[in-house]
Formats: C-alpha cells, sequence, structure tokens
C-alpha cells in the first residue's frame, strides 16, 4: 500500500473579490483589521464555527463542509506574529496568549513566526505555541516533524500565506471568496504569480455566501 505524503495547506482563507485577505489597522479591538470580518461571514454561521466557541448549532450546508476540512487532521499549524496578536516588538512581558482564550482552535503544535524568542506556552486543549524567531523554512521543518504523517497548515496571516506560496512550499490553497469589495486592505496575490507556480484549480463549489476554490499543484 503507497503511503500518501503529507501536505502542507492554506485552508479555509476567506478574501475578497479584489483580493484583500484582511483590514488595515489591525487592532485589540479589530483583530482581522477594519472591515476584515466581512469576508468571514460565510464561516460564522456554520456549526463548525459555532462548536469552536463552545456553542451549539449553526449550518451543516457546504460552507460548514468547507469550514470543517480547513481545521481537521492537520497535525501542526503555523501563524505569523499578526496572526497571534497585535503586540508588536519585543515582548513586554508573558500576558498576551493569543485572541482565543485558554483553549485555541488549533489543538496541536503551533508554530508562530516571531523576530523576537519567547518560551512555548502550553494551553488547554492540546495546543502549544512555540515561537520560531528563525526562518520559514526553519517553522516549516519543525512544524512538519510535529505534525508526523499528518499535514501542516499555514493558518496565516496574509503575508505569512505569501511567503510560504511564493516560496514554493504549500501543495494546496483552498480560497473562499467573500462577494464583497474591500477596497483596501492586506492582498493576498501582491507579488503571487499562482499559474507559474504551478497552481491549477481543482474544486470550484459556490454558495449563497461565498466561492471555494481549491489550488493544488
Amino acid at each position: 500500500m503507497t503511503k500518501v505524503k503529507a501536505k502542507v495547506k492554506v485552508a479555509g482563507f476567506s478574501v475578497s473579490l479584489d483580493g484583500f485577505a484582511a483590514g488595515t489597522a489591525q487592532s485589540l479591538d479589530h483583530p482581522l483589521g477594519l472591515r476584515g470580518e466581512e469576508v468571514f461571514q460565510w464561516f460564522f454561521p456554520t456549526r463548525t464555527f459555532r462548536q469552536m466557541l463552545g456553542k451549539e448549532g449553526g449550518e451543516t450546508g457546504l460552507d460548514d463542509r468547507f469550514a470543517r476540512r480547513a481545521m481537521e487532521g492537520f497535525g501542526a499549524f503555523i501563524l505569523g506574529r499578526n496572526m497571534f496578536g497585535p503586540v508588536r516588538g519585543e515582548w513586554p512581558d508573558d500576558q498576551w496568549k493569543g485572541w482565543w482564550g485558554n483553549n485555541p482552535p488549533y489543538h496541536a503544535p503551533t508554530f508562530v513566526l516571531a523576530h523576537y524568542p519567547r518560551p512555548p506556552i502550553e494551553m488547554l486543549g492540546g495546543t502549544t505555541f512555540y515561537f520560531v524567531s528563525d526562518s520559514i523554512e526553519d517553522a516549516l521543518q519543525k512544524a512538519r516533524e510535529a505534525a508526523g504523517a499528518k499535514d501542516v497548515k499555514i493558518g496565516g496571516g496574509v503575508e505569512t500565506v505569501r511567503q510560504y506560496v511564493q516560496a514554493g512550499y504549500v501543495d494546496e490553497i483552498h480560497l473562499a471568496f467573500a462577494p464583497i469589495a474591500l477596497g483596501q486592505g492586506e492582498s493576498l496575490f501582491s507579488g503571487l504569480d499562482l499559474r507559474a507556480l504551478g497552481y491549477r484549480t481543482v474544486e470550484h463549489v459556490p454558495t449563497d455566501r461565498a466561492t471555494h476554490i481549491v489550488l493544488a499543484k
């Protein structure tokens, strides 16, 4: 039996019609930037999202199927520092432990790209944040080792996804295009030539709130 090679994926990554995956001016009050939450309107009503918040109910259609795929089955995650929190520069203390409270949604080793070192943070539910101050390759190597036979997810933010895609490390990209234009924000496609990088569309599923596109090499 042929062993299936573990993959590096971007999944459930929301983007506006004009190519922005986050708004401007990220802050404690606006984790996704100004108007950034508008590109996630397909995700918020799903059962998967509500379960992440410890709530019941939620929709179970196609959007939920893609939401579940975007969170399940990963053995490790990689995040940029912006995705972890709004703190910039050297860590002032150990108080900030992410946006998600004591039980983050990752439930696996999660590697945060940061220029400034910090001891690992063990959270509830199986998530441990490790801070990697070397290269994106070093973070990926650590994530692969931690994930074992499971896939690695590049969880964001925008600059982190762009770096890994441009470097050729991402095998599959699931984008959820929201039917809105943000006008400004963090551009996902700036400097990326997805065709030249070898990506082709392998899934194309429209729903009422998004169009899900899966690209693979």
